[in-house]
């Protein structure tokens, strides 16, 4: 299998696309860590899937957006690798929106931040020592970058954010073969927020407004990751994937 050999830490991985991701790298064949924050029962059904087939998986614990959450993170990877290096970070772990202006408060604000900006930044920062030459490092954005969502202000502004530093970290990197790119999901339905889209017309008007037609699932997002962790993306760098299925290109016809 294309990842055979590598190791993988992919954060928020106890449940919906960051469970995803676990699970696709590893069935490619990388030994994964899994994060999680307060979801114990979530990571351990991600590191049971991954060994039912036959895979390796470690879960780890770190609530992100607390002191010394990057400490706390790096004590548990650093032991579950065992002295192996690190060959894939993936960056998926993020508070939700938090609102339109006007109702955010600052705690949640400053909270959104440090869970969606300052974490991956800092994890990233952690991680390089551990990181092979030819690594990658992926963080997981969002449509709400290039679409205006007044619900999602400040979460937007924290997923512009990291694709920035996406963007600046790839070119710093690119000297050891290090690949920094981000993965753009829209609407994507998962268990934990399927009741969302349980509203009245909902699904439907997002559907229709996708050139694809229909919501995301979670494996389509992992898709995409997989591809950036893997070999065939090594020309592929400082970039946001696009991974809505094309969300509010233009009017259909």
């Amino acid at each position: 299998m294309e990842l055979d050999g590598r190791t993988a830490l992919v954060t928020g991985a106890s449940r919906g696309i960051g469970q995803a991701i676990a699970t696709r790298l590893a069935a490619k064949g990388a030994t994964v860590v899994a994060h999680f924050g307060t979801g114990a029962d979530g990571a351990a059904a991600t590191v049971g899937e991954i060994e039912r087939s036959g895979g390796t998986a470690l879960a780890v614990r770190a609530e992100l957006g607390t002191d010394g959450d990057v400490d706390t993170l790096f004590a548990g990877v650093e032991d579950a690798l065992a002295g192996r290096p690190l060959d894939i970070l993936v960056n998926n772990a993020a508070a939700a929106p938090a609102g339109p202006i006007g109702t955010t408060t600052r705690t949640q604000f400053d909270h959104l931040f440090a869970v969606n900006v300052r974490a991956p930044y800092f994890i990233i920062e952690r991680a390089l020592p551990l990181l092979r030459d030819g690594g990658r490092i992926v963080t997981i954005s969002s449509v709400a970058t290039r679409m205006a969502n007044p619900a999602q202000t400040s979460f937007a502004m924290t997923k512009g954010a990291v694709e920035t530093m996406s963007m600046t970290l790839a070119n710093q990197l690119g000297a050891r073969g290090i690949t920094v790119n981000a993965v753009a999901p829209g609407a994507t339905r998962t268990p934990a927020n399927a009741s969302v889209f349980e509203a009245p017309g909902l699904a439907d008007h997002i559907a229709g407004s996708t050139a694809l037609g229909r919501l995301g699932e979670a494996g389509d997002v992992a898709d995409v990751v997989a591809f950036l962790a893997s070999d065939a993306a090594r020309w592929i760098t400082g970039q946001v994937i696009d991974a809505t299925g094309g969300l509010f290109l233009g009017p259909r016809t």
